[in-house]
């Protein structure tokens, strides 16, 4: 058994890798249209040593940043562990970025390189001249590319260029405290943040993932999240090589294939987010739904509304939780906790719910969730290069979520809405997961997310009920049939007052639907808006 202080990243692998080399930790699934790729704990070492000495030969540096612009690949993980050897760090960007926004994300935390899918490279050569920081780019060839790498001026393809064999090199990355990566925010209100995850907190929490998420030492864990959401990174990825389990990517969520996957695969448990479990329920039942071998899902959004009919359809456990990447959990394990509650803090944390002044609400009243260590030290947490952001973010040594929650008589904790995005109708919030439910129980739909638009009545802090949607036949569609079955299934104060039909719904690499760019897009294009008669 190795010493090495598995509070660093490349510890923990080389551990890994020294105590149970051939270990098939983690498949990236072809999905039925290339081959699975199998990665041992001795293969990511391997191969975090070879991209690690031609990341070396590029000129990274100890405190360095590079970004990660791919979907789930293996080289992600591989170049995870490659920055940890040369103590320099990886940002995670959604390779759909483009443009102003690509440029923004890799200038703000001033990447010194970039490594690519290379069906990512186009969008990166528009900004590259607009960013003198970036003095190099690494690639590597897949099945998605729109032309092959040497066309690409200036971009190294790295696997041609690595040696054949590991080298050997130190691990440089030995303060725990120092960061491994930066996960940006996730831009849904406003621009990104670049939040510094260290090594000793992604390796500590990976470490703890059995126990917080109720894994067995047989479980099989499964993700069609995007590594670039600390969701899939920590309690599917994080936890398998920590805590030697073995996990299932995909490259990219799919719902449509998810119960097929898991059949195939064996997974005992995923993970889903938001508006997720809505678009997987919206999906049409079949009679094999209940036939799969997931014991349960990490959830972290499921609505009330469709909580129980998900669990029964399925056959399956919901163990709702709630967190976010800069801190702060709180978990409602199956059968403990009341339907639609997020849950309690874990003992090592405790909680405040205070109004816009700071002062505690009595319990039932909402107000924005905060959290702090047990032991009452104050809560740290870095964006990079924004230091009032982060001063704010940890204001008198409590984490301020930015969520506004209620807890009941119990102490279990209820989820309402993001500060400043709830909304509010005749003078009473609306649910919308009800409304949610209602439009994809119609079988007219492929997804659905209802979010609020300022009230045409100009009420102060009103909003107008819209529901995006995504017909599954668009040429049938009519507005005037949801619009009916809203008004049969739903308290009028439910009812939308818009209907935003789309080819799809904007989301981000975690699959949360992106509300300002679909309020742009109501205000933009007025042909794809019905009102309610």
């Amino acid at each position: 058994m190795s010493n090495r202080p598995e509070t660093v990243f490349a510890n923990l692998i080389a551990n890994r890798a020294e105590e149970t080399p051939d270990f098939d930790v983690v498949t990236f699934e072809g999905g039925g249209v290339r081959p699975d790729e199998t990665l041992s704990y001795r293969d990511l070492w391997d191969n975090g040593l070879r991209l690690a000495q031609v990341l070396k030969d590029l000129g990274v540096k100890p405190g360095q940043r590079f970004a990660l612009l791919m979907a789930n690949h293996p080289e992600f993980v591989e170049a995870m562990t490659a920055a940890s050897i040369l103590g320099a760090a990886v940002v995670p960007i959604d390779p759909r970025a483009r443009g102003e926004k690509l440029r923004f994300l890799l200038d703000k935390v001033e990447c010194a390189g970039v490594l690519a899918a290379d069906y990512a490279l186009d969008n990166l050569e528009e900004v590259r001249p607009s960013l003198p920081r970036l003095a190099w780019i690494a690639a590597f060839a897949t099945d998605e590319g729109a032309r092959p790498l040497a066309d690409y001026r200036g971009v190294t393809d790295w696997a041609a260029i690595a040696p054949s064999s590991p080298p050997d090199l130190p691990i440089l990355g030995e303060d725990p405290d120092s960061a491994l990566e930066l996960i940006f925010t996730s831009g849904t209100t406003g621009d990104p943040k670049g939040i510094v995850m260290t090594q000793r907190r992604y390796c500590e929490t990976s470490l703890m993932a059995n126990r917080l998420f109720g894994y067995g030492p047989d479980e099989k864990l499964y993700s069609g999240l995007s590594l670039t959401h600390a969701n899939a990174q920590i309690i599917t990825l994080g936890a398998a090589l920590a805590c030697k389990l073995r996990c299932v990517l995909s490259r990219r969520f799919t719902k449509s294939r998810l119960w097929n996957i898991t059949r195939k695969y064996g997974a005992t448990s995923f993970t889903l987010l938001g508006g997720m479990t809505t678009a997987v329920y919206a999906e049409p039942p079949r009679p094999d739904d209940s036939d799969n071998p997931v014991r349960h899902i990490v959830s972290a959004g499921m609505p009330a509304a469709i909580w129980k009919a998900f669990e029964q359809r399925f056959n399956v456990k919901i163990l709702e939780f709630y967190g976010a990447a800069e801190g702060g959990l709180t978990f409602n394990y199956p059968g403990l906790g009341p339907v639609g509650s997020i849950g309690k803090p874990p003992p090592s944390l405790k909680h405040r719910i205070v109004d816009d002044h700071g002062n505690d609400v009595p319990r039932g009243s909402p107000g924005e969730l905060l959290f702090r260590h047990a032991n009452d030290s104050p809560f740290a947490v870095e964006y990079f290069g924004d230091a009032a952001a982060s001063a704010r973010k940890c204001a008198d040594g409590w984490l301020h979520m930015g969520d506004v929650a209620h807890e009941d008589e119990n102490g279990w904790l209820f989820f309402d809405y993001r500060k400043g995005a709830g909304i509010r109708r005749n003078g009473e919030f609306v649910n919308t997961a009800f409304i949610e439910k209602a439009i994809a129980e119609s079988g007219l739909v492929d997804d659905v997310y209802v979010y609020g638009v300022a009230s045409a009545n100009q009420v102060p802090g009103e909003k107008d009920v819209v529901a995006a949607l995504v017909p599954k036949d668009p040429s049938a569609f009519l507005a005037p049939r949801v619009f009916e079955i809203c008004k049969d299934k739903l308290e009028a104060n439910f009812v939308p007052s818009f209907l935003q039909v789309l080819t799809h719904i904007p989301k981000t690499a975690s699959e949360k639907p992106l509300e300002r760019f679909l309020i742009e897009a109501f205000e933009r294009e007025p042909d794809g808006v019905h009102r309610r008669a």
